[in-house]
C-alpha cells in the first residue's frame, strides 16, 4: 500500500499505522492506513441473531439492508430504532423491531458466526438458502454506461484508495453515473449498506442498476433482486448458481466489467447487445 498522504480527516472506518516495506532493495519505513474490521452483533428486540465482521461505518444502512435482504424485515417501517453500543469485543447493534419481525426471527432460529464475505454461515436448512425472489425488470443500458459506472466507482472508493482492503457497491443511473456508494471489508456488507441507504433515502432503486467490485455470487444476485433492482454489473466473474438465479428472477447480469469490456451472462439485449440468431459465436456480438 502506498504511504498515506496525511489527510486531516480520514474516512470513517480507517485508522493509521506504521509499516516497513521492502521496495527496490531498500527498506522504507512509512505511515500507512488500515481498514477497520470489527465484530458487529445484530440484536433484534434483545435476541442476538448474527455476528458479522464488518467496517464500522454506515451501520444504520447496514442493519436495514441486511434485515430486508435476509427477509427478516418486510419493510423499513418494521425497523423502529437502532442503537450502536460499543462493547469490549466490538459493537452491538441493538434494534427495536416490530413484533412481526421478531416472530420471523424466532421462526428461523438461526445464528450466524459470520466471517468477512460469508453470506450463509449458520443457515440451519437448505430452504433458507434459496428464497422466493421477486421478478425484476432489467434497465435498458448502453455498453458505455457500464464502463462509466466502473470508472466512477473506482474514483469514489475513498477507503479503498487509502487501504486497498475494501469492497464497494454503487447504485448508478441509466447513464452509469454513480448516485450512491457504500464500502465495507465484506462484499455482502457493502451491498447491504447500499440497499439500506437506497431504502432510507426513498430512492426508486428500480430506476438504476448496481455495480459491485467483487465476483457475482448467487447471494449478491439474490440481494439485488430482493432490492427490486433488475441489473447487476460485477468487476469479476459470476458463479454458475448466480447465473441460474439471475435467469430465474429476470435479472440482467454482467461480469468482468473492466474498462470498456464486459460479458453479459443474462439479459444481453438490455445491455444494448444485439444477440445473433444464426448460431454464430458470441464473439460476434455487436453493440
Amino acid at each position: 500500500m502506498k504511504p498515506m498522504d496525511s489527510p486531516l480527516q480520514p474516512p470513517p472506518g480507517v485508522r493509521a499505522t506504521q509499516a516497513v516495506a521492502w521496495r527496490g532493495a531498500r527498506v522504507d519505513a512509512h505511515d500507512d492506513w488500515l481498514a477497520n474490521e470489527v465484530p458487529l452483533a445484530l440484536v433484534f428486540n434483545g435476541i442476538t441473531h448474527t455476528v458479522m465482521m464488518a467496517s464500522p461505518a454506515d451501520l444504520e444502512d447496514f442493519v436495514l439492508g441486511f434485515g430486508l435482504t435476509e427477509g427478516l424485515l418486510h419493510g423499513a417501517d418494521e425497523l423502529r430504532a437502532v442503537d450502536a453500543v460499543p462493547v469490549a469485543q466490538g459493537i452491538e447493534l441493538r434494534m427495536d423491531v416490530s413484533a412481526a419481525c421478531e416472530w420471523r426471527l424466532k421462526e428461523r432460529r438461526r445464528t450466524l458466526a459470520g466471517r468477512t464475505g460469508c453470506g450463509l454461515c449458520g443457515a440451519d436448512s437448505l430452504d433458507q438458502v434459496h428464497r422466493d425472489l421477486p421478478l425484476v425488470r432489467p434497465l435498458a443500458l448502453q455498453p458505455a454506461a457500464l464502463a462509466h459506472a466502473q470508472r466512477q466507482m473506482r474514483q469514489q472508493q475513498a477507503v479503498q484508495q487509502l487501504t486497498g482492503a475494501t469492497h464497494a457497491a454503487a447504485w448508478c443511473d441509466a447513464d452509469g453515473t454513480v448516485q450512491m456508494l457504500r464500502e465495507d471489508v465484506g462484499r455482502h456488507n457493502a451491498l447491504d449498506k447500499l440497499i439500506g441507504a437506497l431504502v432510507r433515502s426513498g430512492t426508486d432503486a428500480a430506476a438504476g442498476f448496481i455495480c459491485i467490485t467483487s465476483r457475482a455470487s448467487f447471494e449478491m444476485v439474490q440481494k439485488t433482486a430482493m432490492a427490486g433492482v433488475g441489473t447487476l454489473a460485477a468487476v469479476s466473474a459470476p458463479t454458475a448458481l448466480a447465473v441460474d438465479t439471475a435467469r430465474r428472477c429476470g435479472l440482467a447480469l454482467a461480469g468482468f466489467v473492466r474498462g470498456d469490456e464486459f460479458v453479459a451472462y443474462t439479459g444481453a439485449e438490455s445491455f444494448g447487445l444485439a444477440v445473433p440468431r444464426d448460431g454464430s459465436s458470441t464473439t460476434d456480438l455487436q453493440p
